[in-house]
């Protein structure tokens, strides 16, 4: 996906979490070169600050240090927003935290809670601070981010799994909810060299390997130009009658799900 214009996006705020690295940096750096003004939000202080500066080289980028293990974080984030460009009209749901790759009966309740914690339930309280901003604003779009891990299933990966199709559950709620404020809630579920993937490369060499020899386009995705192009499409104009779907950018490995 190539489809760039500079100015598609200008006058559009997002917020995206997760944004040091990874996908969400993609996802922001795709939303900058189309004209949004973009907060970004990671609790790798470091990383963030140098991937802020880097990416104020594209365009109106901000930062703020959040744990979103800590449910004050959601509400400050969406002031933080507010604050820097006045308004908000997207939120990008993409920070996870994960434990390494456990079989099932291994699985603790602190491996279980971190997931959840920064999962489906910082996605849920930012989720309900950015909702009356974007009915303020006249509508708005909201992108979470999924995992073929959950809709497809995947050994030793429990925990996550579970996250991650609880952000499915909440988006489809909201997306029937929302529809009469004009907030759209889409899911994304990426295959992409975003550090998850590395993570699990790391963890499960084999069940990696394995995976990609099933990719149909026999690569993986790249974090701005398929997976960020996704999500600011979804966040834009062009897809204001789209909500409520799940939409795998995987080459092809999860047409089945």
């Amino acid at each position: 996906m190539t489809y760039a214009h500079p100015e598609s996006m200008r006058g559009h705020v997002a917020i995206v979490t997760g944004a040091a690295q990874g996908v969400g940096k993609g996802v922001a750096v795709a939303l900058l070169e189309r004209g949004a003004s973009v907060l970004l939000v990671d609790i790798q202080g470091d990383k963030l600050r140098a991937t802020t500066a880097e990416l104020r080289q594209l365009g109106r980028a901000e930062e703020l240090v959040a744990d979103l293990r800590d449910p004050d974080s959601a509400p400050r984030i969406a002031a933080a927003a507010v604050e820097a460009f006045g308004s908000v009209h997207g939120l990008v749901n993409n920070a996870i935290a994960t434990n390494e790759p456990k079989r099932f009966v291994d699985i603790t309740l602190e491996d279980w809670a971190l997931g959840h914690d920064v999962g489906p339930r910082a996605t849920f309280l930012l989720m309900q601070a950015v909702h009356p901003l974007m009915v303020e604003a006249g509508g708005g779009s909201i992108v979470n981010l999924g995992s073929g891990t959950g809709t497809g299933g995947e050994p030793r990966w429990g925990g996550y799994a579970a996250a991650k199709e609880g952000i499915r559950g909440l988006s489809k709620v909201a997306a029937l909810e929302w529809g009469r404020d004009n907030v759209r809630v889409n899911v994304v579920c990426p295959f992409a060299e975003s550090d998850g993937v590395k993570l699990w490369k790391q963890f499960a060499p084999d069940d990696y390997t394995k995976a990609v020899k099933r990719v149909p386009m026999k690569r993986i995705g790249d974090v701005r130009s398929d997976v960020g192009a996704l999500v600011a499409f979804l966040l834009g104009t062009d897809a204001t009658f789209i909500t409520g779907q799940t939409i795998h950018v995987d080459g092809g490995i999860g047409c089945f799900r």
